[in-house]
Formats: structure tokens, sequence, C-alpha cells
């Protein structure tokens, strides 16, 4: 579980590093168990890469209530539920990540991400799937 506080990017690389310890070569799959957030492989060096991409996601779907969002129907979970759900409709919900001798293959400066787009805390699930070459 991810616990999340309102939006923002929730590294998880070191929980998944941990659970893959021991494994041989293979595939990763990673997938978030929600329809309001994400998954992201996103540079981990500089925070403003996240305070950026969070900029940016908010404004190509501000809240409902904003002005230029009258068109949204789905309102009943707040302002920010349907925005949350055209993010997620734009960002990965799913990652697949190469192994070899049970580490990812990352770049020097990628991790893993949850992007979270509701206002309101959450705990997320990220089911994780290991196939060994």
């Amino acid at each position: 579980m991810i616990p999340t506080q309102g939006p923002g990017l929730h590294e998880f690389t070191d929980r998944v590093a941990d659970w893959l310890a021991g494994q041989g070569d293979g595939l990763l799959t990673a997938m978030v168990r929600h329809t309001s957030c994400s998954l992201l492989i996103q540079e981990n060096a500089d925070p403003d890469v996240q305070g950026d991409l969070l900029a940016w996601l908010e404004r190509i779907a501000p809240p409902a209530d904003a002005p230029s969002m009258r068109w949204i129907r789905h309102r009943s979970e707040g302002p920010d539920d349907m925005p949350a759900h055209l993010k997620a409709a734009v960002l990965p919900v799913s990652l697949s990540v190469p192994v070899q001798a049970g580490r990812m293959r990352l770049g020097t400066w990628q991790g893993l991400y949850l992007v979270e787009h509701r206002a309101r805390p959450h705990r997320r699930e990220v089911a994780l799937h290991f196939r060994p070459d």
C-alpha cells in the first residue's frame, strides 16, 4: 500500500527493489489497482521535474468546477474525480521493467512512481508480478 495525501508523485522504487531481491532475469509488471491515479517511470534526481509534471497535469485537466471544464457530467465524487480519471487515461496505469540478476534495469536517474491525482488522502495498491526468463 502506498499512502497519499493529495496530488503528488510517490516513489516506490526501493520497495520494488526489495521485493525483487533474489530473483534472476525476467520481466517485472506493476499495475495500480485504482482508476484515479497512475504509474510512471520518471526522473528521481531533480524535484522540479515532479513539480512541472504536476503543473502540466493540472493545466490539461483542471478541477471540474473550473470554467473550462463545464462539459464534465461526472461530478458525484467531487470536482477532482473526473479530472483524475482523465489524467489516469493519459498516463500509464501499468509498467513493464526488465530485470537482470534480481535488479531493475532502470536508468541512472529513473524511479518508479505512483502519481496521485485526487485531492483527498488514499491508500493505493500496486500489484506486482515477476516473470522469470
